[in-house]
């Protein structure tokens, strides 16, 4: 499968620190198109298909730092979501041949279909370094000629874009009424080598309640995947509709999305959950991934921040505290959560990150919660953190808090998995 031919329009990016980078438009070209957005950087050597689709990268422009992107094609499987979610997309080299046998169509009418804008042929070596220099910061992608629009208001317009910082972007992703997750990873399930999942050597299917705040398919095929009844409510329910479920046996836990933004910025979810884990309601099981893992943070009283650059790409080194093993994770996020606040609050980080020593999990000794930074579904990535959905369901089976301890007795023999 071949490209269209020839791409020959040009396009820029500019930076708000004043840099300008150019290169040639694909996607969405000739709609005069000047979206303004935060850019930041992917270290991933594959998967932009679902990096393009991972809501969380909601009201970003995306750059791959990987030189060659495009040659694997887009598929109706590889999606996170139901359309691309990222404002822009920039890369190194569109890859002018598709060759995989999964492809139904090319990177470029892809991104042409759903209205985004891409550009090829910039130094992203240079544009990631400066990213990570200077950290991330609001750019402006546009296929407008310079006769019509000059660097200097491309630089002023990304100047004067909305700041990242207080952000609440979750109400642009999520559902906006609950609905039943029944797909499963299918073939894929049979790939990865792990034990028999726990759900299955239960007499009952475990009812999830899963806010959904952005989230990708994967987490929920996971969930599903493990023998659970997933059902999808919106990030705003109330925390007495969560508490009526709970009590009235139409849900056994609690599971918190990934998602877009600023963590702290997502006020109604926050005062739900601060509810739910609290008082009467610390006996829910609860699982959080990713902005899950921080709005579950800001419920107890921790505290939040926005990272330089972030983690964004399927190669980020974690360390478990309950295995003493390294894990390779899937991450996708511009904020953390401060660790002293989370000790403060009584909670144990589980996990660190590596590469900066960032928490990158943690779980309550006294009640039923524990969360992740990364993205234990993969999709795309590795599967070294996938024993983490069983833990959910060992939760839910043994109804008693994990902490750091119990963690390390109850669920730290299920141990990373591997794909075959």
């Amino acid at each position: 499968m071949n490209t269209p031919a020839s791409l020959d329009r040009p396009g820029r990016l500019a930076l708000e620190d004043g840099s300008v980078f150019h290169g040639t438009a694909f996607g969405a070209v000739n709609r005069s198109i000047a979206q303004a957005a935060e850019v930041v950087f992917n270290t991933a050597m594959s998967g932009y298909q679902e990096a393009l689709t991972d809501p969380s990268y909601w009201g970003q422009i995306l750059v791959m730092t990987a030189p060659l992107i495009g040659n694997t094609g887009v598929n109706e499987e590889d999606v996170e979501s139901v359309k691309v979610q990222a404002s822009g997309f920039v890369v190194r080299e569109l890859s002018r041949v598709v060759s995989s046998f999964r492809a139904t169509t090319d990177l470029s009418d892809y991104l042409a279909k759903n209205g985004v804008l891409g550009l090829d042929g910039v130094d992203t070596r240079a544009l990631t370094r400066r990213l990570r220099v200077r950290g991330v910061m609001n750019g402006i992608i546009t296929d407008i000629p310079e006769t019509q629009l000059s660097d200097a208001q491309l630089v002023a317009a990304a100047q004067n874009a909305p700041n990242m910082n207080g952000a609440n972007l979750v109400p642009n992703v999520g559902c906006n009424s609950p609905l039943k997750w029944s797909e499963t990873l299918g073939e894929w399930s049979d790939r990865l080598n792990r034990d028999t999942p726990l759900q299955s050597r239960e007499s009952r299917r475990f009812k999830v309640l899963a806010l959904d705040c952005g989230a990708k398919r994967n987490i929920l095929r996971n969930l599903a995947d493990r023998g659970c009844d997933v059902e999808v409510v919106p990030h705003d329910i109330s925390a007495a509709d969560i508490k009526r479920r709970f009590e009235s046996g139409q849900a056994d836990g609690l599971f918190i999305s990934n998602g877009p933004g600023d963590p702290a910025a997502v006020d109604a979810t926050i005062r739900t959950l601060r509810d739910v884990v609290g008082g009467s309601g610390k006996g829910i099981p609860t699982f959080g991934i990713c902005l899950g893992h921080q709005l579950l943070s800001l419920a107890l009283g921790a505290e939040t921040y926005k990272l330089k650059f972030g983690h964004r790409g399927l190669n980020q080194p974690v360390l478990n505290l309950i295995t003493g093993r390294v894990e390779i994770t899937s991450q996708n996020h511009g904020f953390a959560v401060n660790p002293e606040s989370l000790k403060k609050v009584g909670a144990e980080v589980t996990h660190i990150n590596l590469n900066d020593h960032t928490v990158a999990g943690f779980a309550h000794p006294d009640r039923l919660m524990f969360a992740v930074q990364h993205h234990p579904e993969a999709s795309p990535g590795p599967h070294d953190a996938g024993y983490l959905f069983d833990a959910f369901v060992q939760m839910m089976t043994d109804r008693k808090p994990l902490g750091l301890v119990g963690l390390r007795e109850r669920v730290g023999a299920i141990g990373p998995v591997s794909v075959r």
